[in-house]
């Protein structure tokens, strides 16, 4: 019999699958992602209860969403068996109940297993932001402000780009997260411009991985800001993304995990999804079920050990927990 919620073995296996087919007559409103290694690609959010889980949209996909009630219930489906019931949610600006957006959809660094470098997208100006931010607020959907970007020219003119909006924004008086690449002295301007949560990703916490994928960048600098920014948000308040799927152990996983909770940040296991435009780039397999559970449930257990929570996230992927399994939250 389908479920009424989302457990964690049924999200571990949809993000495993990372993909659905659905009829667009049943989508409330699908966006395309302009961040990162899902950049390029549509996406529908998928609710029960209290959990979520975000889908690129895939006519050949296993998992299919149709309806099964007059009421307008919605079930996810593999291979026609029923996994579980819910609705869709409506993403006005990259995902629900948040203005998540994306200054600059184009890039001068080239990890590798990224599309924005290949899309080179377009670069909001300021008025297109907060237009966008108004909008999610006009339509009564707004709990947080969330602010990414690629890079056009300099991660300066990035952070200078956001500390130019952040005073802007606070008169919604919502959490505001930022993540972007870290400058000397950033996190402290954010912080005192009015953000509320910081997230520089890290990528991946095997150097030889990291130096393979991510040329371009500095993965020990990306730590210690990291480490500083917990410094000035304080706890709870610093997340990164660590992407599985790009050939690391699983002692590699356990070790980094470890090492940036012992810094006072939470990692966000963030399953490679794998684009046409890289195909062949690096290393890249989408993490199966098993293995998603198995390290997210690692992962819970050094989480409570330094007592970080990723469940009191106000703003960002971990307060969306559409694309991953979060400690906390879905177990």
């Amino acid at each position: 019999m389908q479920s009424r919620s989302i457990t964690a073995e049924i999200k571990a296996q949809l993000i495993s699958i990372g993909s659905v087919s659905v009829d667009p007559a049943l989508v409330p409103g699908s966006f395309g992602s302009t961040a990162g290694p899902g950049a390029g690609t549509s996406s529908v959010f998928f609710r029960a209860g209290s959990q979520r889980v975000r889908l690129n949209i895939n006519k050949a996909s296993p998992l299919s969403i149709e309806k099964v009630g007059e009421d307008g219930t919605l079930a996810i489906l593999k291979d026609g068996v029923q996994l579980v019931c819910g609705r869709l949610e409506r993403a006005l600006a990259h995902c629900p109940e948040q203005a998540f957006v994306t200054l600059c959809e184009s890039c001068i660094f080239n990890c590798s297993y990224c599309p924005v470098p290949k899309l080179q997208g377009g670069i909001k100006t300021d008025k297109e932001v907060l237009d966008i931010v108004d909008a999610v607020a006009k339509a009564g959907k707004l709990k947080a402000i969330s602010l990414t970007s690629g890079v056009e020219e300099s991660v300066e003119a990035e952070v200078q780009r956001v500390l130019k909006l952040l005073p802007e924004l606070r008169k919604y008086e919502v959490p505001i997260g930022v993540s972007v690449y870290p400058t000397e002295g950033c996190s402290k301007k954010f912080f005192e411009a009015g953000a509320t949560e910081v997230k520089y990703n890290v990528e991946t916490m095997e150097p030889d991985i990291f130096k393979k994928v991510c040329k371009d960048l500095d993965r020990t600098y990306i730590l210690d800001k990291l480490e500083e920014a917990v410094e000035i948000f304080g706890k709870n308040k610093v997340h990164s993304n660590f992407i599985i799927g790009l050939g690391e152990s699983d002692a590699c996983v356990k070790a980094g995990v470890e090492a940036l909770a012992k810094r006072g940040i939470i990692p966000i296991l963030r399953p490679i999804s794998p684009h046409p435009l890289r195909v062949g780039s690096c290393f890249m397999e989408r993490p199966t079920p098993k293995r998603l559970l198995k390290l997210a449930k690692m992962e819970k257990e050094i989480l409570e050990k330094y007592g970080l929570r990723p469940d009191f996230a106000k703003s960002m992927c971990l307060s969306c927990g559409g694309c991953d399994l979060v400690p906390f939250v879905d177990f």
